[in-house]
């Protein structure tokens, strides 16, 4: 497809190309024309998650009139009624696969990576967008190997359909890279980086639900063993609008119950530092930084947290942060909107004596 757009382009069509630059600009409007892309999306509870919506946002960026199909998998009724919400989820939403199969009820890469391979050659995408989650990256690079093209990963911003923006050295600068290889153009994206839409869906317009063909699918050499979390009521670590980080500073994991129950009050969620982690104050699910979870909250607050690069990577686009440390010098206060130099547990004490949320 892009050879031929190419082709098109040199021979000319009543078009001033105005050099490389002009053609470069007229192949990336002829991309946009023909976009097409395929969004590998989770789900829970019945409802697509929010990455997976921001993952949306990063199809529409691609191209305004772009062509999407919405991929889910799983197996019983969530799955379902995932897929009911799924098609009214977006307006450039024009079909939803759902893959119904045990096989795909738990986020494996193996069965996932032959899935969408197969729906791939399939439909011809242009692109294959998934989130940056865990899921996410387990799944692309595998999926990209078997259809032999290169990822694109940690998208923050799209500039042209192969143009875009990624955070490099732990996210302290910015590279613009363009794809250059052969369809699709797969992707992850970071879901802090793209909003979902909030544009109203019309009642009549709801994209048709197609069930995948699986009679492909190959018994694997991985399988699902248990999955180990916490039962909590508190809001989901990357999706929350406040979040409460806790740092070695905190000195045990029962110091840590503090920031639990300040985070209950707030109505936050409860984040900690690859030390916190390390030290055993906290289960790893509740890291945040370059090799934890990516998060962007309206207010991100960081007790004995000293600002590693590494941990910055992960926060540093909140969009309130307020850093409270005993260190001055800290470089937690770089990047902090308000800073606080003062013995974090006699923060605490105050801050838990304000009223619960209601």
């Amino acid at each position: 497809m892009a050879a031929m757009v190419v082709g098109v382009l040199r021979r000319g069509s009543g078009y001033s190309s105005g050099g490389f630059g002009g053609t470069s600009r007229l192949l990336a409007l002829s991309l946009r024309r023909f976009a097409s892309t395929l969004v590998v999306a989770e789900h829970e509870g019945g409802f697509v998650k929010p990455s997976s919506l921001s993952a949306l946002a990063a199809a529409e960026a691609v191209a305004k009139d772009n062509k999407i199909s919405l991929l889910l998998g799983g197996s019983g009724p969530a799955l379902h009624k995932a897929a009911d919400h799924a098609a009214s989820s977006h307006p450039l939403v024009s079909e939803v696969l759902v893959a119904d199969s045990e096989a795909l009820a738990h986020p494996l890469a193996e069965p996932w990576a032959e899935l969408l391979c197969s729906v791939q050659q399939k439909g011809g995408y242009s692109h294959v967008i998934a989130s940056s989650t865990s899921f996410g990256k387990n799944l692309l690079p595998r999926a990209a190997a078997l259809l032999d093209v290169s990822p694109v990963t940690d998208v923050t911003a799209v500039k042209e359909p192969r143009v875009f923006v990624r955070p490099i050295y732990a996210g302290n600068a910015l590279c613009t890279v363009k794809y250059t290889g052969e369809d699709p153009c797969m992707m992850s994206i970071r879901s802090t980086s793209f909003s979902p839409t909030n544009k109203a869906m019309s009642e009549t317009k709801v994209a048709p639900i197609t069930q995948v063909d699986l009679s492909f699918l190959s018994e694997g050499k991985s399988s699902w063993v248990n999955l180990t979390s916490q039962d909590t009521e508190r809001p989901d670590l990357a999706n929350a609008s406040v979040v409460v980080t806790g740092g070695r500073g905190l000195k045990s994991a029962e110091n840590f119950k503090l920031l639990e129950q300040l985070a209950e009050k707030l109505g936050a969620a409860v984040g900690a530092t690859r030390a916190a982690v390390d030290a055993g104050y906290v289960p790893n699910d509740l890291q945040v930084g370059q090799t934890g979870k990516i998060v962007a909250p309206e207010l991100y607050m960081a007790f004995g947290v000293s600002g590693a690069i590494q941990h910055l990577a992960g926060m540093r686009d909140s969009k309130v942060i307020v850093a409270v440390n005993k260190d001055a010098d800290a470089p937690i206060f770089q990047v902090a909107d308000y800073g606080l130099v003062a013995d974090l547990f006699e923060v605490l004490d105050e801050l838990l004596k304000i009223p619960d949320k209601k």
